[in-house]
Formats: structure tokens, sequence, C-alpha cells
């Protein structure tokens, strides 16, 4: 029976997993609720295929895990003022999401999670990437760890005001955030790397000139092959990331074709400083 027991399948050794036996449209028991929660914990993203979910039940099922965060310079859907819509039409050339980052981290509370529904689709690439901070960490030296654990970031959407063509920033202004550099993931307990690209500006008490060498060093490990995984949608996917333990980078390869994503992410709680 469906919704009894999930199945988790995992994608590879460091992050990601399939869950099978379970369909996002009808209720989840609490006990199923809690798998799922377990395995996104454990993975870092998991995949849903075959699901076809409607607004509403895209919104439910997002709304089973907290509540949503506000929408921020893209459009939204027509009657749910939280779910976004994340698109490229045939004559644009640059997506949203093309690059590592982590969602919103200039927050106080970043996002715990998102959950995105796949609605229209190119018949080449369009690909999304996840890479694990978790594992990033693990593969850190015990010396750069040692360094790391004590040290705060300043995260900021600055970069984002002033080069987002995509986006609708008018009259917004930036916003900033300070966040331990290392975490620790509030069910599992594993320590996590909390810096990103996009938004990390500084290490707390440093210049951003000095803080340069170090964050650049820790931006190209993050993205070594094999803490990702990069996965290749069908129509209907439901896909789920941790967003404080998960990079993402939207694969921009499908120029001349339109691609269509809804996404709905869910409000987090304070960081818990490793």
């Amino acid at each position: 029976m469906r919704n009894s027991a999930i199945e988790v399948r995992p994608i590879n050794g460091y992050i990601g997993a399939e869950i099978g036996n379970i369909d996002l449209a009808e209720p989840m028991s609490e006990q199923t609720l809690i798998d799922v929660r377990q395995a996104l914990a454990e993975h870092g993203v998991i995949f849903f295929r075959d699901q076809n979910l409607t607004a509403e039940q895209h919104d439910a099922f997002a709304r089973r895990f907290g509540t949503p965060t506000d929408i921020n310079f893209v459009k939204t859907v027509d009657g749910y003022a939280n779910m976004s819509v994340v698109s490229k039409e045939e004559d644009e050339l640059k997506n949203i999401g093309g690059g590592w980052h982590a969602d919103q981290t200039y927050y106080e509370k970043p996002p715990f999670g998102a959950v995105l529904v796949a609605r229209e689709l190119p018949s080449f690439g369009g690909d999304t990437l996840f890479s694990s901070m978790a594992a990033a960490y693990d593969a850190l030296s015990d010396g750069l760890k040692e360094t790391l654990d004590g040290l705060k970031a300043v995260h900021s959407n600055e970069k984002l005001l002033r080069s987002a063509t995509r986006l609708n920033t008018a009259g917004a202004t930036p916003q900033y955030a300070t966040h331990p550099v290392v975490i620790r993931h509030p069910v599992t307990g594993r320590k996590s790397l909390f810096v990103n690209r996009a938004y990390t500006l500084r290490f707390d008490g440093w210049s951003e000139e000095d803080s340069e060498p170090l964050l650049k060093h820790l931006f190209i490990h993050g993205q070594r092959p094999e803490f990702q995984v990069r996965f290749k949608w069908s129509p209907g996917t439901v896909g789920f990331w941790d967003n404080i333990q998960v990079w993402h980078y939207a694969a921009n390869d499908y120029q001349g074709q339109r691609r269509v994503m809804h996404r709905v992410a869910v409000q987090g709680e304070a960081l818990i400083p490793a």
C-alpha cells in the first residue's frame, strides 16, 4: 500500500535519494512524515517521480514541513502568493539560479528547505545539480576544520541586487545576516559548511580582502564532483532539498527552449553552531 512505508533509494554515497512507494497527493501519516524528514536530513536532497501534483497539493505538501517563506523578486503562481514561478522562455539567454548557492542565506533564519515541482521541461538539458556541504566539511583537513569551527560569516543579497537581470528588484534594499561558518544539523547532528558564493561576503571581523582567499578555497572545494548529484527532471517530478546543508545550481544548457518549475520554500529556524 502506498504511503505505508516509503522506499529510500540512495543515488550515491554522498548526496541524494529517490523516494518510492509514496503518493504526495494523498494524506501522509505522521510516521511517513517523520520518515520523509529523516530521509531529507540524511541525504540532503530527495526526489519523488511521477507525482503530477496540482498547485494546491504542492502547497499542502510543503506546509506539512513548516510555513512557506515570503516571495521576493519573482512572479508567483496565481492564487498562491508563496509559490514562485522559476522559468526561462525560449528567447531568454539567462536563467534563474544559474550559479552555486543556498537560498536566501541573507535572512536571519534562512529557509529550512524548498519543494520544487517540474511543470514544463525542455527536450534536453535543464538538470539541477546539488552539492553536499556536509560531505564538503568532512573532507577538510583537521587544521582547517579547527580554524573554521569558531568563525562566523556575513551574508548579504548585495550582489543579487547589483547584478540581477531576470528579477524584479526595483526599490529593494540590501539585507544582511551573520551566521556560523560551520553549523550542526538539527536532525542528524552532522556538521556542515554554511557559506556560499552568491551571498557570503566575508568572515565576521575580517575585511573582504582578507576573507577572499579562504572563501574562494571553500567555494571551489564545495564544488568537487564527488559531493554532487546531477538530477534529470521528468514532468511531474518533485524535488525537496535541505537548504541548510546543500548548495544547488540550475544548469543553463537548453537555449531556445522553455522550462517552468514551481517552488515553495519553507521557513527555517535559527542555525545551530557547531
